[in-house]
C-alpha cells in the first residue's frame, strides 16, 4: 500500500467520524485544526484506524504522534512488518 492510499483511507475515516464530507486531512493536521477533535474523538479515530487497517497500536505509539502525517507513517511501518 502506498502512502497516498493510506492518506485517502485516513481522510475517509476522519470524514466518517466527524460526519463532515468537506474535511481535507493533510500531514500537518492535528487536534487543534478540527474543533470537535477532543480526547474521546481521538480514541474513536484510533479505533477506527485499527479496524480499517487491521492493526493494533499501543499507547506509547499513539501518545507520541504529533499529527496525521505521523499516523500515516506509523500505519505504513506496521503494514510492512
Amino acid at each position: 500500500m502506498t502512502r497516498e492510499e493510506v492518506m485517502e483511507r485516513i481522510n475517509r475515516i476522519f470524514r466518517d467520524n466527524f460526519d463532515d464530507e468537506s474535511l481535507v486531512i493533510v500531514d500537518e493536521t492535528n487536534a487543534e485544526d478540527i474543533e470537535d477533535w477532543d480526547s474521546l474523538e481521538h480514541i474513536n479515530l484510533v479505533m477506527a484506524m485499527e479496524k480499517d487497517f487491521g492493526l493494533k497500536f499501543n499507547l506509547k505509539e499513539v501518545g507520541e504522534l504529533k499529527n496525521v502525517g505521523e499516523m500515516a507513517d506509523l500505519i505504513l511501518r506496521k503494514l510492512s512488518v
